[in-house]
C-alpha cells in the first residue's frame, strides 16, 4: 500500500511539474540533480571511494544552473565554457583532503557531474527543443518511458526465460526487453494525436532510442550497486529506493533521446 501511495504521489509531482510550465520543470529537477549526486557520492564511499560531497554539489548546482540559462533564453551558450572550471575545481580540492585515494575521489566527483547532473540535464533540455518551452516533449518522453519499463516488467514476469546480463541484473530478461518496446512502440504510434509536435513516426523513433538506452541505464546503475553490495541507492521514497532507483533509465535516456531529437527531428 505503501509503494503504490508512493508511486501515485510520485507520478503526480513529476506530471504536474512537467504540465505547469518551465519553472516547476527545471526546479523540480534542479532538486532531483542534486539529491540523485547525493546518493552516488554515498555509494561511492560504500565503495571505499570518497568525492568531496559540498565541492561535488555545489558544482553539480552551478553546471544544472548554466545550462538551464542557455535553454530558456537567459543566456548565450558562450556561458557554457564555465562549467569546465567547476570540473577542474573538484580536482583541485583534492590537493587539500587527506582522503585516500585521491585520483579516485575526484574522477567520481566529476564523473557524477556528467552521469547525474548532465544526463538529468539532456531531459530537461528536450522541453526548449522547439524554441519556448513545450510540455509535450518531456512528458511525452517519461510516458513512453514508463509504458516501457511497465510492460517489460509484466511480459518479463510471464515469459521471461532468457536473460539479458545475469550477472548484473539477473531478472531482467529479452522477453521482457521486446515485450516492453513492443508496448512503447504501440503507444508512441499514437501519441501524435495527443502531443502533435511530432508525427508518429518520430515518436516512434524516439520510443526505440528510449527503450533501448533506457535499458542499458537501469545496467549501468545496477551495475554500481552490486559492486557496493547494496540494494537501493536510497531510501528517500518508501517501497522504492532512492531516486536513482527512479531515474537510472533517464540518466542514459535523456542524453540519448535528445541527441535523436536534435539530430534526427529539429535538424
Amino acid at each position: 500500500m505503501r509503494r503504490a501511495a508512493t508511486g501515485l504521489v510520485f507520478v503526480a509531482v513529476l506530471v504536474g511539474s512537467v504540465w505547469f510550465g518551465p519553472y516547476t520543470f527545471a526546479g523540480l529537477f534542479f532538486i532531483i540533480s542534486l539529491l540523485g549526486l547525493g546518493e552516488f557520492y554515498s555509494l561511492a564511499a560504500k565503495g571505499g571511494v570518497f568525492p568531496a560531497r559540498p565541492w561535488g554539489l555545489l558544482a553539480g548546482a552551478g553546471v544544472y544552473i548554466l545550462n538551464v540559462a542557455v535553454f530558456t533564453g537567459l543566456s548565450s551558450s558562450r556561458i557554457l565554457t564555465l562549467q569546465l572550471p567547476l570540473f577542474i575545481l573538484l580536482f583541485i580540492v583534492e590537493l587539500f583532503r587527506k582522503k585516500i585515494p585521491s585520483t579516485a575521489n575526484a574522477m567520481f566527483a566529476a564523473g557524477g557531474l556528467f552521469y547525474i547532473v548532465l544526463g538529468l540535464v539532456c531531459f530537461v533540455a528536450t522541453g526548449f527543443i522547439s524554441g519556448e518551452y513545450n510540455y509535450q516533449l518531456p512528458l511525452g518522453f517519461l510516458l513512453l518511458l514508463w509504458f516501457s519499463d511497465t510492460g517489460a516488467y509484466l511480459i518479463g514476469s510471464v515469459f521471461g526465460r532468457h536473460r539479458m546480463l545475469e550477472r548484473i541484473s539477473p531478472k531482467k530478461t529479452w522477453e521482457g526487453f521486446f515485450g516492453g518496446l513492443l508496448v512503447s512502440l504501440s503507444v508512441a504510434a499514437q501519441l501524435d494525436r495527443f502531443f502533435p509536435l511530432m508525427n508518429s513516426l518520430q515518436w516512434m523513433g524516439l520510443a526505440l532510442v528510449i527503450v533501448i538506452f533506457g535499458t542499458l541505464g537501469d545496467f549501468v546503475e545496477s551495475m554500481f550497486k552490486r559492486n557496493v553490495d547494496v540494494k537501493d541507492s536510497g531510501n528517500l521514497l518508501p517501497g522504492h529506493g532512492g531516486l536513482l532507483d527512479r531515474f537510472d533509465s533517464l540518466l542514459l535516456a535523456g542524453p540519448f533521446g535528445y541527441a535523436f531529437l536534435v539530430l534526427v527531428v529539429f535538424s
